[in-house]
């Protein structure tokens, strides 16, 4: 379904410390787009009219979008961005369709300036957040100009100790605010520290179409469900158990997982330790 695409994942790695994101180009086929805006068209037809659709644990609504918690490019990176004991954190489907007269909506047609997290926010150390997890965004409609729902980021904003916007409303631009523009089947990547806004869509005829796949350590609680639903695991092979969350009847093992609870350690180009722990 993916591309044959190889990513040279050094160079990324670097590139996404320095800039806190990754415009990736043609991730997904087009066949896998069409496939994926099928599932979309009959999720969106289950819910009520609206202007804009916020639809989270959406791996529970259709198996191609499950299918893209382990791509087969993508999730290598995301190992090595975030450590090979991670989770599936959010799958969360946006749908923005025209409001080029910006009518106030109950599901968030657009999102203000913010960095991702609880709340109370994540600690800080320094005037910084870590990255706790990380999104990929799956672009599935037509976005390769601005103006049309597109999420909006200030690059290097994760580096910047104490930073905050002059002003949070997204409608007003920022110095330095930087559009990402991409097409059906690109992709683009960014840590939850890094701060971004969901502009408004004012382009008539142009329907926003984001699919956030995140991942996060498998120690933080997931944002989709408790656990993995029955439905999501059947069928899975380590990898995915792994993604899904599911590796031991034993809690502290979510802490200091056995090498054979965490199969995602084979893309792991970084260094390794042995807990000092034994249970």
């Amino acid at each position: 379904m993916a591309n044959n695409l190889q990513l040279d994942i050094p160079s990324l790695v670097q590139q996404f410390r320095q800039d806190g994101y990754l415009l990736l180009r043609n991730m997904l086929s087009e066949a896998h787009v069409q496939e994926l805006n099928g599932a979309i068209d009959r999720i969106v037809g289950e819910e009520p009219e609206a202007l804009a659709y916020n639809i989270y644990n959406s791996v529970e609504r259709d198996s191609s979008i499950l299918s893209l918690i382990d791509h087969p490019q993508l999730l290598p990176l995301m190992v090595n961005l975030l450590g090979y004991n991670i989770q599936l954190h959010i799958s969360h489907l946006t749908v923005r369709k025209p409001n080029p007269d910006g009518v106030q909506t109950k599901t968030n047609s657009f999102i203000d300036w913010h960095q991702d997290g609880p709340n109370p926010q994540f600690p800080k150390i320094g005037g910084l957040t870590a990255a706790y997890y990380i999104k990929i965004c799956y672009i599935l409609s037509d976005m390769s100009e601005p103006n049309r729902g597109n999420t909006k980021i200030i690059p290097g904003s994760h580096l910047l100790p104490d930073f905050k916007p002059v002003q949070t409303d997204v409608n007003v631009p920022l110095e330095g605010e930087l559009q990402i523009c991409g097409k059906p089947g690109d992709v683009f990547i960014f840590p939850q520290n890094l701060w971004h806004a969901g502009s408004p869509n004012r382009s008539p005829g142009f329907e926003r179409r984001q699919l956030f796949i995140g991942y996060s350590p498998i120690w933080m609680r997931p944002i989709d469900y408790h656990a993995a639903s029955p439905a999501l695991l059947e069928g899975a092979d380590p990898i995915r158990r792994q993604l899904l969350g599911d590796i031991s009847t034993n809690c502290f093992k979510y802490y200091v997982p056995e090498p054979d609870m965490v199969p995602l350690k084979r893309f792991w180009r970084g260094e390794t330790s042995d807990s000092v722990y034994r249970t």
